[in-house]
């Protein structure tokens, strides 16, 4: 386990605001997605849109219509904007200790309180499950698969921005990853050129698989309980194609618990 200055020394405030905004706020959509309580929580008469504008970082705009959301780069055209002069003032959002103050949109204030916050807590809980809440099998399920989509769009966050993980997507070929969990989710990792991107859907083709057996083990590695070195030698986790780009990935994989700790 690193301590706390290694991991200061080892992570990085922009890095984390680009986790922040396309790995945690992105699962919104998955959210919605899968929870009807969520879409009840966010249904609008009409689309509202929110804008995330950070400064030497992340611009994205979260749409939510029907109960439902999408997330796309950049925010020119988004109803609430809210501004964030630096990374850490961003990263300071999601951990829950800075208040932005929108720049546009006062009149979406209600949307923002009565809707959005709460969603975002929702999506929380999810995230930082209690042992008590893991117990609900819904509850569970829905939690690993929130998890699997964050950790997924993370790995590609840290190949494209933090040093340490370009070092290991040097050493990538071109091709689809795979990462999936048996009768599960699954993701396709992009590489092209070296740079990363995440689809939150089964790619059609790939060069290389890594597949958990089934939610109780990716949920057990995701919370560090179990050994992937050791799951992978049991049979548990399955890995094939090229390993090259597994052992590489993995690397990164490894730095996603740095970050979303």
């Amino acid at each position: 386990m690193l301590d706390i200055k290694e991991e200061i020394i080892l992570t990085d405030a922009r890095t984390l605001a680009y986790i922040n905004m396309y790995a945690v706020l992105g699962t919104l959509e998955n959210l919605c997605e899968l929870s009807e309580e969520a879409r009840q929580l966010v249904k609008t008469k009409k689309p509202v849109s929110i804008g995330f504008e950070v400064n030497g970082g992340p611009s994205a705009t979260i749409t939510f219509k029907n109960g439902r959301c999408r997330m796309q780069q950049g925010c020119d055209n988004c109803d609430v904007k809210l501004p964030f002069s630096s990374c850490e003032k961003f990263n300071g959002l999601i951990d829950g200790t800075v208040t932005p103050i929108p720049s546009k949109g006062f009149t979406k204030i209600g949307f923002l309180l009565k809707q959005f916050t709460p969603l975002t807590d929702m999506l929380s809980k999810y995230m930082r499950p209690s042992e008590e809440d893991l117990k609900d099998e819904a509850f569970f399920e829905l939690s690993t698969n929130l998890l699997f989509y964050t950790i997924s769009v993370a790995i590609s966050q840290i190949a494209n921005n933090d040093e340490i993980g370009q070092f290991s997507a040097k050493h990538i070929p071109d091709g689809n990853i795979k990462l999936s969990i048996a009768g599960g989710p699954a993701s396709t990792i992009t590489v092209k050129d070296h740079r990363l991107v995440t689809v939150k859907k089964s790619p059609d083709k790939f060069r290389a698989l890594m597949e958990f057996a089934d939610m109780k083990l990716a949920h057990d590695l995701f919370d560090g309980k179990v050994n992937a070195i050791a799951k992978v030698g049991e049979g548990e986790i399955v890995m094939k194609g090229m390993i090259n780009m597994l052992d590489n990935m993995n690397r990164i994989l490894d730095r996603v618990a740095l970050y979303l700790a």
